[in-house]
This record gives structure tokens, C-alpha cells and sequence, in this order.
């Protein structure tokens, strides 16, 4: 299923078209309408994003959202209210693509702003590219930076922050097809193939890290999905984007993003500018960790 929209930009690995740009998707005002990248393919031609499923039908592909600035909800659906839940409230923003300022075939640098009840909130500057790593994987490389520009300090929350525990998603996100079975998820262990941290900065992950609790809320250089023929491997590929905790789901569905905003709110001063970058591995088959971790050092490595 996907959204109609236009269609302006596809991303190529020797020749292969593996991911398509969206631009501006004709969608109802409560799925918060953004750019997103739908769909993504391994370099077999496995599809490995889904957007408006039936069970969030607010997810889109590949994107950047946010369930909370400044009370505003650019991630979709119904927003959590401290004491009362979530509520379907009239507080949806829209990313608006503004234009490109260069499109090639392995990648393109986009213009946005994110508006909501009238007002520019922020102006973001996107940076996404397709790197190719093996004859079998290839690297999605996601930069976004957004500058408050509406005059006046905001913040961005999330459900977590504002009261419903384990729920601290919002800024990058991937949202992977639902299949027959969940996807195996797991991170770095401690064979040297990586680090990870617990979420409360412990600095405990131990060699146990595979599984959905093992890796949701940790901090860690990077997390795996494995599903039916592909794997999707995520990193911060800043020491920023490292400090956010990552959220991951697999039973519920089948989804891995960062969480900007975990334990409290994540102030940005008028004027200032939030950075984070991350790279995703593309690969077709089901990895292991130290395929996986390979295919990290590589596509991150300087």
C-alpha cells in the first residue's frame, strides 16, 4: 500500500533504483503529511519499508518524525496527554518539501519546513544519500538538520516525557514491512564487534543482546532487524546521534527509530540547530552480529 504523492526523487546502486523520495503525499491532516522514502529495497528488489499500515496507519516508510514540538505532533495519530492518554487532538504539523538543492542518482539535498497552526516552527536541511558496500548490501545515509526558526525557545517531548513509560520515539524512523513471523532484533555484543549502554547511561549491555527488551531504550553504536531474506542494520553516525537511546519494536510491528527525546525534554533555543545522522545498512539475507557489525564499520567508518 502507499500514499499517493509525488514521486521526484530515486535513489540508485550500480544502476539499481533502491529507494524512492515522496515529496509531498496527498494524506489527511492527522497522519502529520512529511516526505518519506517508500519504497526501499535490498539490491535483490526485497521490499523493506511499509507505510500506512493498518495498524499504524500513520507510519510512512522512512522519515523524520516527531510526536511533540512545542505541543505540536509531527509524528501522526492521536497524542499520549499526561493523566488522560492519547487523544486525537487538532495539533498535526506538516513538513512541508520545499525544493532540492541538488538531485543525482545516489542521492539529493532537500529544503523543509515544519509548520504547524500557521507558524514556522523550523526549517530543516535533509542530506540523504545511497552508498554502495558489497554486492549484496548497500547504505542509506540520513543527515537532518533543523534550525528553530520561530523566534522563541521550543522544545521537543515525546509520549515517554510526557508520562507513558518505554515510548520515547520520535526523530528517525523506519518503519519494516509486518510479516508471517517478528523480526529477529539484536545488538553489539562484547566480542569486540561493538558497544552498547543501558538507556539510564549504566554502561551495562553484557553479551545478552538479542531480543526487543534488550535493545529497546539502549544506547548503543548500532541495532539489527532481521526479517524474511533481509536485515537492516541502524547507526548513529555522530557521537549525538550515539547518545540517543534507540526505540525498537518487533512483536507489536515490525519498526526501529532514535529517540530525541527520552528521559526529559530536549530544549532547542530560537536560533539553534539540532543535528543528527544516521546510516542504515541495506543488506539482503539474514545477517549475523559480526556480519552486521562489518557492514557498519564500513559504511560508517571515515
Amino acid at each position: 500500500m502507499s500514499a499517493p504523492g509525488a514521486t521526484t526523487a530515486a535513489l540508485r546502486v550500480a544502476g539499481r533504483a533502491v529507494a524512492h523520495c515522496v515529496t509531498r503525499p496527498a494524506l489527511a491532516a492527522d497522519h502529520s503529511p512529511r516526505p518519506y522514502l517508500h519504497p526501499v529495497t535490498t539490491l535483490a528488489g526485497r521490499a523493506v519499508t511499509e507505510v500506512l499500515p493498518t495498524d499504524h496507519v500513520h507510519h510512512l516508510g522512512v522519515s523524520v518524525a516527531v510526536p511533540d514540538v512545542a505541543g505540536h505532533n509531527f509524528w501522526g495519530g492521536r497524542t499520549f496527554v499526561r493523566d488522560r492518554g492519547p487523544v486525537a487532538l487538532d495539533n498535526h504539523g506538516v513538513q512541508r518539501h520545499d525544493g532540492f538543492k541538488l538531485c543525482d542518482p545516489d542521492g539529493f539535498v532537500e529544503e523543509l519546513s515544519w509548520t504547524a497552526g500557521g507558524e514556522r516552527l523550523l526549517a530543516e536541511h535533509r542530506t540523504v544519500a545511497a552508498v554502495a558496500l558489497t554486492d549484496t548490501a548497500w547504505a542509506l545515509d540520513l543527515t537532518f538538520s533543523a534550525v528553530n526558526v520561530s523566534g522563541r525557545d521550543l522544545s521537543i517531548g515525546s509520549p515517554a516525557t510526557n508520562g507513558r513509560p518505554g515510548a520515547a520515539y520520535g526523530g528517525f524512523f523506519w518503519r519494516a514491512p509486518k510479516e508471517a513471523s517478528a523480526p529477529r532484533v539484536f545488538g553489539p555484543g562484547t566480542d569486540g564487534s561493538g558497544t552498547g549502554s543501558g538507556a539510564d547511561g549504566s554502561g551495562t549491555d553484557g553479551s545478552g543482546t538479542d531480543g526487543e527488551a534488550a535493545v529497546h531504550g539502549v544506547r548503543a553504536d548500532w541495532v539489527a532487524m532481521a526479517g524474511d531474506g533481509w536485515t537492516l542494520v541502524f547507526a548513529g553516525a555522530t557521537p549525538a546521534t550515539r547518545r540517543d537511546p534507540w526505540f525498537v519494536r518487533a512483536a507489536e510491528y515490525p519498526g526501529v527509530g532514535s529517540s530525541l527525546a527520552h528521559g526529559e525534554r530536549l530544549a532547542l533555543p530560537a536560533g539553534e540547530t539540532l543535528v543528527r545522522r544516521v546510516v542504515t545498512v541495506v543488506a539482503d539475507g539474514r545477517l549475523d552480529r559480526e556480519g552486521a557489525a562489518a557492514l557498519v564499520h564500513r559504511a560508517v567508518a571515515p
